[in-house]
């Protein structure tokens, strides 16, 4: 079984990289991008069968190592 977990900076925490990909869009002549917020996707390859069990699995790792929650959100979904 697969897992994707998206990690995004929460809103309200400043995105430098995001930033810095909005000029840079901006510099290209991209003019219509008003926002960029950058993230990651994790991809793991799971021994689990039980979808349901998965899911709180990868969360447990996310709220454990994968994602810093005090400036991060994340969203797990199971391929």
């Amino acid at each position: 079984m697969k897992a994707r977990v998206t990690i995004m900076l929460k809103d309200g925490v400043l995105d430098p990289q995001g930033e810095a990909v909005r000029h840079a869009l901006g510099g290209l002549g991209f003019a219509g991008v008003n926002g960029v917020r950058q993230g990651k996707v994790i991809e793991l390859d799971l021994a689990a069968t039980e979808k349901a069990g998965a899911e709180a699995e990868v969360a447990r790792m996310c709220e454990s190592l994968l994602a810093n929650t005090v400036i991060e959100k994340y969203s797990v979904e199971i391929l």
